[in-house]
């Protein structure tokens, strides 16, 4: 690590405010041009820690910027992971204020639940396969605190990949009878169709992300809890929304989910 625990609390600080406020900051990066992998993990747990002390509760993990459609949009090479707590769950088909956020923008998901822990390594799709309960359709809504979404891979693993809301809904499936390969995403916007894709469009197959988590976590010496929900990334590029807009998604064989911005 470059940074010492002083600036990680400080920036920690600095970037759970901008959320608080509702309010944009340059990256980090810009001001530690030094800062690794391992300082940009130690302010998003610092951050966890500031919530979890105010009572939050820790509602689940994601993966983020794991297909090349996001990737390219994003202009970073590589997935990051964070988390959600539950003060960003949204219930299937409730509201989202714009005015808690900066310049949200949502994109379509399929959403794991654990029924056993997973940790690495050596985790890879067919243990997760083994391990998840079950998959539904979930939007989540992202939300930089960095001007202009612009930021690196560093900057945005600190800012807690931009995370800000997530709805889950549908109807629950067995993972091991589906093709989550081949599994269709429709997302809609105000009735219109703004994106569709595939599964396969994570990783090449969206248990892919959670191995990566698995693994991840693993070096750290710790795992995916049993019972954990897990979003797996955008399936294609993120849609940018506002106020008065309503967002469904609805995925082949699971039914849909939706939430309205106002």
């Amino acid at each position: 690590m470059k940074l010492d625990a002083e600036t990680i609390a400080g920036l920690a600080e600095h970037l759970e405010t901008c959320q608080q406020q509702a309010r944009d900051t340059v990256k980090i990066t810009d001001e530690h041009p030094d800062m690794d992998w391992d300082d940009a993990y130690a302010i998003q747990a610092e951050i966890l820690r500031r919530k979890r002390a105010r009572g939050s509760r820790l509602a689940g993990l994601k993966a983020g910027l794991t297909s090349p459609a996001k990737m390219k949009q994003m202009g970073v090479t590589t997935p990051v992971f964070g988390f959600m707590t539950d003060d960003y769950a949204v219930p299937d088909g409730g509201e989202v204020r714009c005015s808690e956020l900066i310049h949200p923008k949502v994109e379509p998901e399929i959403a794991f639940v654990t029924r056993r822990p997973l940790k690495g390594p050596g985790c890879h799709v067919g243990t997760v396969l083994a391990a998840v309960d079950f998959v539904l359709p979930g939007i989540e809504v992202i939300d930089s605190r960095y001007r202009d979404f612009k930021f690196d891979l560093k900057s945005v693993i600190a800012d807690n990949t931009s995370a800000a809301r997530f709805v889950i809904g549908g109807q629950a499936g067995d993972a091991a009878g589906l093709d989550l390969r081949t599994l269709g995403v429709v997302l809609e916007k105000n009735g219109q169709v703004v994106a569709v894709g595939a599964g396969a469009a994570v990783l090449g197959h969206p248990a892919a992300a959670l191995a990566m988590l698995a693994n991840h976590l693993g070096a750290r010496d710790e795992e995916i809890p049993a019972g954990t929900l897990v979003l797996s990334g955008g399936i294609t590029e993120a849609v940018a929304v506002k106020a008065g807009d309503a967002v469904t998604l609805r995925v082949q064989g699971l039914g849909q989910t939706s939430l309205r911005f106002v």
